[in-house]
């Protein structure tokens, strides 16, 4: 078994020692602290994979300790050492989460085999959370659970099959792009996913990129080339910040999509394309419209199907999940151990308003992981407007909820299964993928818990 960290928590020097001893020949770094406050405090500063603590001790006990980890959203194995006047207090630490309970006095093989099986359930849990996250991904590469991002799933299962057109609106950094991927990996289509960004190639160029041109065409034509569009026939064609494409391009796009083909600059022959189009914009598509930067009916040609992109602002039950992918990906492109998050800091992400959204948070992880030289990563390593975040919006109210709806919409089933999904996904992430836990969570049955996974797809 790797060496792991282990924290010693008792108010007895002596039995911290003993226990150190015993611990460190089996391999293990040790880490002590005299009472639950203590323990609290290096916990906050550093990561342990394991806490082995004693259940009567002053100022904060083995319970209260505990309990104060469960709060702040540290899973933290949890071994408690009890007396066998208190094994009824030591059966209500495992209803609370603790992995196992030793009884005092013990012999050192009781320690040595309850603290390897406590660590092999960490490995598990961990596999657990690993497989959960990809699974969470829901549809093509997206990470999320979130009943936005549930939506987004079931609208491009609907979409990508067909030929249809789709315009792909969303911030900057909310994931047009790979919105746009994922419908072509599920489409079917045979020919390549070929992107342009329309803001980025300069006018006088982009009219080549997009439909190609014949040898002599204009100097520097030096050879036949094939543009965008013929390339991505019996694909899919993704123009993004469609927006910033000049009106005249606009015009003979919209030509290319009504006929079917394309002329190459300086070239007198058609050539026929099987083109699927899907195009993307950070703005508001009607107002580019009104303000002349979208052809009109150019727009109500791509417009056929409209893809709105979840903020990260309005998922931020899918933060945790997205900072554990991002932090796994640094971690091995950097070839170190992965940290893990203080509680303190992920508070402080899910209180930011992410203007940025996942492409934001994603840079916020690697430079995290740049500056942090430990296996804690906490709100110092944020740059100080994610650091200093707090919530200041305020939880809306029943009646302000109703206020908001029409009377045709006023069923209680789909907020209370918004809200139940809501509740599972959060006792999950809680118990790590462990299915048991979760249901201990929800005090609903094992089986209730099952039913409701499959009826909600996670």
């Amino acid at each position: 078994m790797n060496a792991k960290r282990i924290l010693v928590v008792d108010n007895e020097a002596k039995m911290r020692r003993i226990l150190e001893l015993a611990l460190r020949n089996m391999g293990h770094e040790v880490a002590q602290a005299g009472d639950g406050e203590e323990a609290l405090a290096l916990l906050e500063r550093e990561s342990c994979d394991l806490v082995l603590t004693d259940l009567r001790m002053p100022r904060m006990d083995g319970i209260e300790l505990l309990n104060a980890l469960r709060a702040r959203g540290d899973e933290v194995p949890v071994i408690v050492l009890t007396a066998y006047g208190t094994i009824e207090t030591a059966v209500d630490a495992m209803k609370l989460g603790a992995a196992d309970y030793i009884i005092r006095p013990f012999e050192m093989e009781t320690v040595e085999l309850a603290v390897t099986r406590a660590l092999a359930m960490q490995a598990v849990q961990r596999e657990n959370r690993f497989l959960r996250d990809e699974l969470a991904r829901g549809w093509g590469e997206f990470i999320g659970v979130s009943d936005c991002m549930q939506a987004l799933y079931r609208l491009l299962e609907q979409v990508a099959p067909t030929r249809s057109s789709v315009f792909i609106v969303g911030e900057t950094g909310t994931g047009k792009e790979l919105v746009a991927r994922a419908l072509h990996q599920s489409s079917g289509r045979s020919g390549l996913f070929v992107p342009i960004n329309c803001a980025a190639i300069p006018t006088d160029l982009l009219e080549s990129e997009l439909f190609g041109h014949a040898k002599g065409a204009f100097t520097g034509a030096l050879s036949d080339r094939v543009g965008k569009c013929e390339l991505s026939s019996g694909g899919t064609l993704f123009l993004d910040e469609i927006t910033e494409m000049p009106p005249a391009l606009q015009a003979k796009l919209l030509r290319v999509l009504q006929e079917g083909s394309i002329e190459r600059l300086g070239a007198n022959t058609p050539t026929a394309v099987d083109l699927r189009v899907v195009a993307a914009t950070n703005r508001d598509p009607l107002q580019a419209v009104e303000e002349g930067r979208l052809r009109r009916d150019l727009y109500f040609r791509l417009n056929v199907v409209r893809v709105d992109v979840p903020l990260l602002r309005d998922r931020h039950g899918d933060i945790p999940l997205l900072a554990g992918h991002f932090l796994r990906q640094y971690a091995r492109e950097l070839g170190r151990p992965e940290p893990r998050l203080s509680a303190t800091a992920l508070r402080r992400l899910q209180s930011y308003a992410w203007p940025g959204n996942v492409r934001e948070l994603e840079n916020l992880i690697e430079r995290a992981m740049v500056l942090c030289h430990g296996d804690v990563i906490g709100p110092e390593h944020f740059p100080a407007e994610v650091a200093h975040a707090s919530s200041t919006t305020a939880p809306a109210t029943p009646e302000a909820m109703l206020e908001s709806r029409p009377m045709a919409s006023l069923s209680m089933r789909p907020q209370v299964e918004a809200l139940e999904r809501q509740l599972i996904a959060a006792a999950l992430a809680r118990s790590d993928g462990n299915k048991a836990a979760a249901a201990r969570l929800l005090e609903i049955s094992e089986r209730a818990l099952w039913y409701k996974l499959k009826r909600y797809g996670l």
